[in-house]
Order: structure tokens, then sequence, then C-alpha cells
């Protein structure tokens, strides 16, 4: 969704049964909408030898290729590195794995919240005297995983520029979440990394950065690490700074926080947005999805786009000369398989007999 956001030509390809039946498959279901955005689909059926020469002629003449399979199948399907690099000599060649193409858990199923919890992430995510809480899958699939895989192809798409030479893009999860740790990790070695949950300065354990809850049921949230920051909120929401001494003791926070939960609770969230938005109080409400669409910042900066009837986030980031398009709605599984076999140049009657044989859907 990313490559084709900001303007690749992106072709997925799926199996044909995919395109009749997806009924058994909700995350085949999940991936027909908004992340299949701007896109293609065609139907392959790659345990054939002449799906398999389809793909191939397909990678030929492409910048790069995205697999998600265990390790060692695109090996076992012909689809290999060697192979496709063989045949494209210039070809990024990205893979997309939980536990990496290699490691004793490497042929093991998985999915986000082992990943994040192998890589240190998880035990710190949640409040202290609770079990450790899924952040949704944001952490290890989009972030550690979909997102660096992105970054990586890109990088690799430089380096083809000057040296013509193509390679291989290994992604897995549990690397990409134990980078986005990094911080953490050093606070950690320095002995500075209070591995208790809500325990740290950025995990709920301070007083200035965590969430508050209103009279009305509602939260807010508050991130005020700069002492200059911290004061400010201290005299918009009328309390002494006097009585928030040494702000970054963490002997303080528990007392501290309990002064600022008292004072939140005794107004509505709009009261505090009133008061606190749009100020240095490193304030914001915490906004629900359908909220947040309608929030007059994100509606002035098209932070969310309708596409096919659907509100979603527009893409990101901006660019000053090449902005992207708004990108078109997601296509059926398989329909533009014909659309993109004729580009390959394959007659009407080739494609008849491809489908006829079950090759392609």
């Amino acid at each position: 969704m990313l490559l084709s956001d900001l303007g690749a030509e992106v072709i997925s390809v799926v199996r044909p049964s995919m395109v009749d039946d997806r009924s058994a498959d909700p995350v085949a279901q999940m991936t027909t909408g908004t992340l299949s955005r701007g896109r293609r689909s065609i139907a392959i059926d790659l345990k054939s030898k002449d799906g398999v020469a389809l793909l191939m002629r397909l990678i030929a003449g492409a910048d790069a290729l995205i697999e998600g399979f265990r390790p060692g199948v695109m090996e076992r399907l012909g689809l290999g590195p060697d192979v496709c690099l063989e045949k494209n000599p210039g070809l990024i060649y990205g893979r997309m794995t939980g536990w990496g193409q290699e490691g004793p858990f490497a042929q093991a199923a998985g999915h986000d919240l082992n990943f994040i919890a192998m890589s240190g992430t998880l035990a710190h995510i949640g409040r202290r005297d609770a079990k450790p809480v899924p952040p949704l899958n944001l952490v290890g699939d989009f972030g550690g995983g979909g997102m660096l895989l992105a970054m990586g192809i890109l990088a690799a798409l430089l380096s083809v520029r000057s040296t013509g030479v193509g390679q291989v893009v290994d992604a897995s999860m549990i690397d990409g979440s134990a980078l986005l740790m990094t911080m953490m990790y050093e606070l950690l070695g320095n002995g500075k990394w209070d591995e208790r949950r809500e325990a740290n300065m950025n995990d709920g354990g301070a007083h200035f950065y965590d969430v508050y809850e209103t009279s009305d049921g509602h939260y807010v949230s508050i991130a005020a690490m700069e002492p200059k920051f911290f004061r400010e909120l201290l005299t918009r929401v009328q309390l002494d700074p006097a009585e928030f001494p040494d702000q970054w003791n963490s002997e303080n926070w528990q007392v501290a926080k309990a002064k600022l939960a008292e004072v939140f609770r005794g107004q509505t969230r709009q009261y505090w947005c009133e008061l606190l938005e749009g100020t240095d109080a490193c304030f914001a409400p915490v906004l629900t999805m359908s909220e947040a669409i309608h929030h007059p910042h994100n509606v002035s900066r098209g932070t969310f786009c309708e596409i096919d009837g659907i509100l979603q986030p527009a893409p990101a980031p901006r660019f000053s000369n090449t902005p992207p398009a708004i990108p078109a709605a997601a296509l059926p599984f398989g329909g533009a398989t014909q659309e993109v076999l004729s580009e390959l140049g394959l007659s009407k009657s080739e494609i008849a007999d491809l489908k006829d044989r079950g090759v392609v859907g």
C-alpha cells in the first residue's frame, strides 16, 4: 500500500481459488479493502509450470518483487532469489517474514503479537498491575514489518541505480520491532530503564506523560516532558508549580500523577480541549477513529480521504513537487488478470486457454 500510494505500479498475485471464495479466509477478506487500494490484482496458479512461467515474465520487467511465504516456499515453486535475479539482474527481491529467513523458529507459524513478544517489545506495553496489552498490530506487522520492508526496497533501488545489481531484502517483524525499541534498549544498557511496566518516562510511569480520564468518561493525553512545557500545563490548569518539585525524580511521580488525575476528572474532555488544544501544554484529546476523521486539524490537513465511499488515511508523507494522487479503490481479487496478461503480449485466445486450464483466474 505504501509503495502504490507513492506512485509505484503494484500488481498483487493471488491464487485462482481466492477469486471465487474468500469466505473461509478472514485475513484475505481484510486485505482486499483499503490495504489493497491503488493496485491491480491477478490470479495465477503458481503450482503449475505455466503459472510460474507467467510470473517470470512479469518479474523480468519488474523493479521489485515482494513475497511473504515461509522460508523455502518460493524456492520450491521455482521462484527463489537466484532464479529471479538470473532472469532480472537488477531485481530487488523483498522477503517479509515474522521470524526471518533463518534461525530456530524460521519455519514456525506466528503473528505480530508473537514477534513483538520475542523482540522485548510487548513486555513493556501496558499498566504495571495488569498483563501486557497488544498494541493492535502496528508494531510488528505494519511498523517493524511492512514499513521497514518498503524502506529497504527503496534503499536497494537507489543502490541498483549506481551498481546495476539487484539484491535480496530480508525483512522480519522480530528484527523490525526490535529496531523500533532502539532507544529503550540504549536506556536499559545505560541503567536508565526500569523493566517494570508503567515505571519510565514514556510508558505511563511519569505524570507528565500519561492519559487521564475526564468527568464525562473520555480521556486526554498529556506529554509535557520538557520543563517549560510542563510549567505551561500547570499554569493553564491553575496548579502551583511549587507543588510539583523535581519533575524528573521518579520518586515524585505517583503523587504528582494523583494530583493531575484529580484535576482532569473535574471537567469534561471538551472543557480541556477548549483550554489546552493548540497550546504548548503538549495536550491532545484521546479520539476514537470516527472522531479523529472529523477533528478540525485533521480535516484542514486532509489527513483522511474518501475512496469508494470509505473514509481512510490519506497517502503520507507529503511531497512539495510530486504529491501523490488519491489512490483508486481496491479491485476484486484477480480483477486485472486479463488486462495485465494482455500487456504482457498474450492474445485473447491464449488467455482463454490459460483460464480454461485453471492456470489463471
